[in-house]
């Protein structure tokens, strides 16, 4: 279990600048973080990130990027704009990820990862639309030596295990999120890392309690207070790879990643 090195996804502690990220994650006691990029591409006020997290010495182990335009209101508006589906919002997309790949490429990273969107499970026009685009932005990121990865949730293993078998591309991996897949109501994670497996390349921690009702989100709660089955799913994490702590809901950011933590390396140890 020692083999998986434990970050936390810099978004999660909603930093206003790199000062406030490398404080936030020593006061976590963490010096591994995932990135966003999109604040180092269109952000003065993270254009000298890289130096402030080397002089820390906080490691960057992968970055992360989002598609333009995407909406969380609801499970129907993400349905709609999620990832690479949007034709409105493609073209922004395909240059926020040329712009990305070239910084993360300037950080020497090897991994980032973003959502794909819903994927359809049937052929089709709109999944033949999205997994060129897919395509497109995997080829913008291996051409720097990047392995891009999908985060999981929004379709089942079963649709997500497909895609990836038929686009068969040496740089496209998986982000692999239990809590995301109760949230969307897609399955059982423990189940579905066993399938996903040969592509996963980071898993997020992150916990929830599933939907009451169909077609609804479900909760995003503090990391063993939800419906992961941690003690079934850490032993099927493939060796290797690295643990992110992702927190997207509550006020006391902080406090919930520190146990999220504790609790992690009580399940590891």
């Amino acid at each position: 279990m020692q083999s998986h090195l434990i970050s936390i996804c810099s978004w999660s502690l909603r930093p206003r600048s790199p000062d406030m990220l490398v404080f936030d994650l020593q006061k976590c006691g963490i010096a591994n973080v995932q990135l966003a990029l999109v604040p180092l591409t269109e952000s003065e006020n993270w254009s000298n990130c890289k130096s402030i997290l080397r002089d820390a010495s906080i490691k960057i182990v992968s970055g992360m990027f989002e598609p333009v335009g995407e909406d969380y209101t609801t499970l129907e508006t993400i349905a709609k704009t999620g990832g690479v589906r949007q034709d409105a919002s493609w073209q922004k997309t395909l240059e926020r990820s040329k712009a990305s790949a070239v910084i993360a490429s300037d950080l020497g990273l090897s991994l980032v990862t973003f959502h794909a969107g819903f994927l359809p499970h049937n052929s089709c026009q709109e999944r033949t639309k999205m997994l060129d685009r897919l395509v497109q932005i995997a080829d913008i990121f291996a051409n720097n030596e990047i392995t891009i990865a999908f985060e999981t949730g929004q379709e089942t293993a079963e649709v997500l295990s497909g895609v990836l078998e038929e686009l068969s591309h040496p740089y496209i991996g998986v982000n692999f999120d239990p809590a995301n897949m109760i949230l969307y109501g897609q399955g059982d994670p423990v189940a579905a890392i066993k399938r996903l497996s040969p592509w996963v390349r980071q898993v997020h921690i992150k916990d929830a309690i599933a939907p009451l009702v169909t077609g609804t989100w479900g909760t995003e709660v503090v990391v063993g207070m939800g419906d992961v089955d941690w003690a079934q799913f850490i032993p099927a994490i493939p060796c290797g790879v690295n643990l992110v702590v992702e927190r997207e809901a509550g006020e006391n950011r902080i406090e919930d990643i520190q146990l999220a933590i504790s609790y992690l390396k009580e399940q590891v140890c």
